[in-house]
């Protein structure tokens, strides 16, 4: 039986120029790829080739020179409720509950309703968050906050989600453990991501498939498709695969010095 993949979203020769005390500089040319529904797409590639350019387009927050952006096939300008935005920092507020932030997306919707209260309270409980609703963000540890900060954004039920190097703030062991509770969570919430990083082993553990930019101005080089033949595949058992050394160094010369032609 063959599944067909329903595209979700469809990014369409996107370009970027801006303007510099050097003159014109082009961030990204003609880009140009598409995602399906519940899978997970990682953007690697330089330093300054435009990866979260790329992503605060996609997400409406910055303005494309050219191009076009769909979401289930309808052309979108400018931001989007289909898609949520997590950044390098969590951004709880300091002095609001865990509660209280993670119903601030809601709130400033004005959809706080008892449905709403009842399914952030349902998210909370279901990954273990609930018994520290009404503590404040200082008491919580790096990844708990990082998983409220996610649930704060699932809460307004988006259809993409963007995390633009999410977990780059946090030391190294509490990261590999928070990559694997947010995959978790995504993929029980069935939400598409697409994940800037500028961690090879991240992109590889936690994609479907992995997009690889040149050097500005950024346009795609390579989609390398990721495989592994797990059962209940995790970024931590992806690491202990025996395939993951072999795409690390697939990824790995991809993101190298271009050879002449």
């Amino acid at each position: 039986m063959i599944v067909k993949m329903e595209k979700i979203l469809e990014v369409k020769n996107i370009s970027k120029k801006y303007q510099s005390k050097e003159g014109e500089i082009q961030a990204l040319k003609n880009v140009s790829f598409r995602v399906n529904s519940g899978e997970f797409v990682s953007i690697i590639g330089p330093s300054g080739c435009g990866k979260s350019t790329l992503l605060s387009i996609i997400s409406g927050l910055e303005n494309k020179s050219t191009g076009e952006i769909y979401i289930q096939g309808e052309l979108v300008n400018g931001i989007s409720s289909d898609i949520g935005y997590m950044l390098q920092r969590d951004c709880l507020l300091e002095w609001r509950t865990i509660w209280s932030n993670v119903m601030l997306g809601l709130e400033l919707k004005g959809i706080k309703t008892h449905e709403s209260r009842e399914y952030v309270a349902g998210l909370l409980k279901k990954y273990n968050l609930y018994e520290f609703k009404d503590k404040y963000p200082q008491e919580l540890s790096g990844g708990m906050r990082q998983r409220a900060a996610l649930i704060r954004t699932l809460a307004v039920k988006p259809k993409i989600l963007l995390l633009d190097e999410a977990f780059s703030a946090l030391d190294y062991q509490t990261r590999i453990m928070v990559t694997n509770d947010i995959y978790d969570i995504l993929r029980k919430e069935k939400i598409t991501a697409i994940i800037v990083t500028h961690d090879i082993a991240e992109a590889i553990s936690m994609s479907d498939r992995v997009l690889v930019l040149t050097q500005r101005p950024g346009t795609i080089k390579d989609m390398q498709k990721i495989e592994f033949d797990i059962k209940n595949r995790n970024p931590i058992n992806c690491r202990e695969s025996p395939k993951f050394s072999q795409y690390f160094n697939i990824l790995w010369k991809e993101l190298g010095v271009d050879e002449s032609d």
